[in-house]
């Protein structure tokens, strides 16, 4: 990140740099941006306060690991604050950092393909150090931790263009249009990625699906359909019925006449 007195495109500047209009909490994210090329010190922090959980979240939810997740952030807004001088306006400033935050987990995705590893399973303990190798994502109930990791892996495991598509319209919920701008690609590209990558994670998720609950039957409390129920039948005691004796066989039959 440049220094102080430095500018972010590299030029030399003023420490303080010309105050803006309005406090920085009541200052748009244009107002904001400007200041910081212009030498605010406090103004690309309060940019990143403004947006800080969603970006974080894409990042997560984009790389699956939180290691990697920070690392990833931590690049972008170093990217954002020495390229915030080239900001055009053609889109939100929010959409312009979402798209450098997108950027930075692809690259690392690509990297790590690139170099694979072996990551130990997150929460496993060094039995030794005690020190943890990962954690539960913030905010998952712990009785769905087990489906939650699931389906990280199962987005883990799409092509990284599909995976972004799905996190920022399926997770973060955000508008195709909008998430064409932060790829950078027109919006039926972002729709059929998230279309080929849905079908993807139904065919690896279908186990997750409820079953449909069982019909009742005899032995679920309730007759079969278009089974008659049951009659009460001769109420007198079986005598004989059933034993394969002749003799009780006539007997039966000479009370019945």
């Amino acid at each position: 990140m440049t220094g102080h007195g430095e500018r972010s495109d590299g030029s030399a500047g003023t420490t303080g740099g010309p105050p803006l209009a309005s406090s920085p909490a009541e200052a748009s994210d244009l107002d904001l941006l400007h200041a910081h090329v212009a030498g605010d010190r406090d103004a690309f922090a309060e940019l990143f306060r403004r947006h800080r959980d969603r970006l974080w979240a894409v990042a997560l939810r984009t790389l699956g690991d939180r290691e990697e997740a920070a690392d990833a952030l931590q690049d972008a807004l170093l990217s954002a604050h020495r390229a915030a001088a080239r900001f055009r306006g053609d889109s939100a400033v929010t959409t312009w950092l979402h798209r450098i935050v997108v950027n930075a987990c692809l690259d690392r995705i690509r990297r790590r393909q690139a170099h694979p590893t072996v990551p130990l399973p997150d929460g496993v303990r060094d039995r030794e150090s005690g020190s943890a190798t990962g954690g539960v994502e913030p905010a998952a109930p712990a009785p769905d931790h087990d489906t939650a990791l699931v389906v990280r892996d199962a987005l883990a495991a799409l092509p990284v263009e599909q995976r972004a598509a799905l996190v920022l319209v399926d997770v973060q919920g955000y508008p195709v249009a909008e998430v064409a701008r932060m790829l950078g690609v027109a919006e039926g590209t972002v729709k059929s990625r998230c279309a080929r990558g849905r079908a993807r994670l139904a065919t690896m998720l279908g186990h997750l699906r409820p079953r449909p609950a069982a019909q009742p039957g005899p032995l679920a409390g309730g007759p079969e359909p278009d089974v008659p129920g049951v009659t009460l039948g001769n109420p007198r005691a079986p005598e004989g019925v059933g034993s394969g004796s002749g003799r009780s066989r006539r007997d039966a039959n000479q009370e019945d006449a």
